[in-house]
């Protein structure tokens, strides 16, 4: 089971992949065009050319983790552009998550993840 926590680093590929690739080739896609290595832990987020499909990849020490979500109607409204030569762009656990349910994480209103607490003295 893919387990995504805060301290996970979360890598979301801007440009759309063929998804008939399988692990192998978004694994190649990782190295080669992401310059990720995939079998850091990473979890790398993909879409499809059409943004109705999002897939995720992970290699958890033992194998490649690959889950998919297919939206039924719609498509997922929000993907990043293009900024500079950069191929991807890092989210957040609460911001990937807001992603899965096809919203903007970027709108997403969250508690900030630390904060220093002052002592008053």
């Amino acid at each position: 089971m893919i387990q995504v926590t805060a301290q996970m680093k979360i890598l979301l590929a801007i440009e759309p992949v063929d998804f008939r690739a399988g692990i192998d080739g978004l694994a190649r896609v990782c190295r080669e065009k992401l310059a990720a290595d995939p079998f850091t832990g990473v979890v790398v987020v993909f879409r499809n050319r059409r943004a109705t499909t999002i897939r995720l990849l992970s290699f958890d020490g033992q194998g490649f983790w690959l889950a998919t979500k297919r939206l039924s109607t719609g498509k997922f409204r929000w993907w990043p552009t293009a900024a500079g030569d950069a191929p991807t762009t890092q989210l957040a656990a609460h911001q990937l998550q807001v992603l899965l349910w096809s919203g903007n994480p970027m709108a997403a209103q969250v508690a900030p993840a630390w904060r220093q607490i002052s002592v008053a003295q």
